[in-house]
């Protein structure tokens, strides 16, 4: 299960860097894309509030997808077999895991901030 959580983590840092762009500092330190001569704004990388909605909007919609799908199960809709409905149903459970996972390490890490000495 910490195997699971790390990965995830890794895949939103390097999400979080992938979005990032030429804006930050990775284009510092001499990256070498090109830059943008035309004159063109490029959009901006979303905030971590941003990112942070997004991620447990995802968490929302898989656990309202499980149960909407073993709702129709319980109803006996031909198109949702059990093995969907328990995929469904595990893949909600990690998100929501993942997601709290996160919550519980962003709190750790504001409480270090608020215990260090000024």
């Amino acid at each position: 299960m910490t195997d699971a959580i790390s990965s995830i983590l890794s895949q939103i840092r390097a999400h979080e860097l992938r979005t990032q762009g030429s804006l930050g500092p990775a284009s510092a330190a001499g990256d070498a894309r090109p830059s943008n001569a035309i004159g063109t704004a490029q959009p901006a990388a979303p905030s971590f509030q941003q990112t942070l909605s997004n991620a447990i909007d995802g968490v929302s919609k898989a656990q309202n997808d499980a149960g909407a799908l073993q709702q129709a199960f319980e109803v006996g809709d031909p198109r949702a077999d059990l093995a969907r409905v328990m995929v469904a149903m595990q893949h909600s459970q990690v998100a929501f895991k993942a997601a709290v996972e996160v919550r519980n390490r962003l709190v750790q890490a504001y409480q270090e901030v608020m215990n260090m000495p000024i």
